[in-house]
């Protein structure tokens, strides 16, 4: 079996993880015994490009237990966990191709690598592999079923290439579940981002101006979580609706240029390019404390930064320090990177447990009805949807209502008027 890890020896201790992450995953539990009793993957080969983490590696396992022929890469350079990349090829004999801070020549290569397995079904986070195959390998959508992506910035990516009728084939977007934005980007961006910045830093929030740019799912979970933990949090935004909404919610809004003069924090979770730019950067008190928590490092101009720098230097673990020529210095984060996995461990399971459940079930669903989709992106079917938010309720001892006969022929009705 061919992978490319870190080190082997680093199994015992990433098995270890891998467990305490399951404990956390009732949904994906499920999943699991009903995919090792009924094999629905069997035959299938899944070329996967995720965060290499604890909760990833049971996703991986899962899908191994329905009978696919699994292969792993990392979807960013700074997440992998090198402890679960080597327990998934020692003890689960799943090929991983990931390192933790491969430049991006390996990484290509891993994507690559993953590639050649000649897969019928890809999983995303970010759409490199479907970039890869739509760029280099285009021979390679014969035999695909289809894809499914686990992020925003992958969403557009492949909505992009859907509405200009280049899409080869079917993509199940995983991130549009209700079960995932709702909860993984909220409560789970929200949290691991923190997480990864006070790793990084082990700086007091409370009474710090925190700056929180684009106020979709994930910017709304860091903004509470960061005002929870007693910052000041201002938010910017291009959309009005996002806007008002970050107003009514109670947060200052105001556009980048005048919250970069004022805060203490900065982080970007908008999936767009250089929302904080040179002119942003210059105008930074000292000592300002920049991170990003979008998909790809694009969001943070760190090419502008080092025009206006003068010197550079690593102060701390995923903490560089930048000295404008004004004197000033700003500090960025994970090479403005995901921080909350590239110097922290990503979100927590209970949250990916329903984010994985989705992906495990959405392969399911790509290998049952994919011949008959259109070469489109779609969103999880709601019935997938709501019986992951059945089950993930069942495991917290949660029990809702259920409509009488009654209500439904009410809600069903044009003529039962008051």
């Amino acid at each position: 079996m061919k992978y490319d890890v870190k080190d082997l020896a680093l199994s015992k201790m990433g098995k270890n993880r891998i467990e305490w992450a399951e404990r956390d995953m009732p949904v994906l539990r499920r999943v699991k015994e009903n995919f090792t009793a009924n094999k629905p993957l069997k035959g299938v080969k899944i070329a996967a490009c995720l965060h290499v983490t604890t909760e990833t590696a049971n996703l991986m396992i899962t899908l191994k237990a329905g009978g696919a022929d699994v292969t792993l890469c990392a979807s960013n350079p700074l997440s992998t966990q090198d402890d679960v990349a080597a327990s998934l090829v020692k003890h689960n004999k799943i090929p991983v191709y990931a390192i933790k801070g491969e430049d991006n020549k390996t990484y290509y290569k891993h994507l690559n690598a993953a590639l050649d397995k000649k897969p019928n079904v890809t999983m995303d986070d970010g759409a490199d592999l479907v970039s890869v195959i739509h760029g280099e390998k285009p021979h390679l959508a014969d035999g695909l079923i289809g894809s499914t992506e686990e992020t925003t910035t992958g969403v557009i990516r492949l909505k992009s290439l859907a509405a200009d009728g280049l899409l080869k084939f079917p993509v199940i977007a995983v991130n549009d579940a209700a079960t995932k934005h709702f909860f993984d980007n909220r409560y789970g961006t929200g949290q691991s981002t923190l997480d990864g910045i006070l790793r990084a830093t082990n700086r007091l929030l409370a009474g710090s101006n925190f700056v929180v740019i684009g106020y979709g799912w994930c910017g709304k979970g860091l903004a509470m979580r960061a005002k929870g933990m007693g910052a000041n949090v201002i938010v910017t935004e291009i959309d009005p609706i996002k806007g008002l909404e970050a107003v009514m919610d109670g947060f200052r809004v105001m556009p980048i240029k005048e919250a970069a003069v004022i805060g203490d924090f900065f982080c970007t979770v908008t999936g767009n390019l250089n929302v904080i730019g040179k002119k942003h950067f210059a105008k930074m008190k000292d000592g300002a404390i920049v991170s990003n928590s979008g998909h790809f490092n694009v969001e943070l101009d760190l090419v502008g930064l080092k025009a206006i720098s003068k010197k550079k230097r690593v102060v701390r673990d995923f903490v560089e320090e930048y000295t404008l020529k004004n004197g000033n210095r700003v500090c960025v984060l994970g090479e403005g990177r995901l921080i909350n996995l590239a110097a922290a461990e990503g979100h927590p399971a209970s949250v990916m447990d329903m984010s994985f459940a989705n992906q495990a079930l959405a392969a399911d669903f790509l290998v049952k009805k994919g011949k008959t989709l259109s070469k489109e992106v779609y969103v999880v079917p709601l019935e997938i949807d709501r019986e992951i938010a059945r089950l993930k309720l069942a495991s917290l001892g949660k029990n809702i209502d259920t409509l009488t006969r009654e209500q439904k022929k009410y809600l069903a009705s044009w003529d039962m008027g008051t």
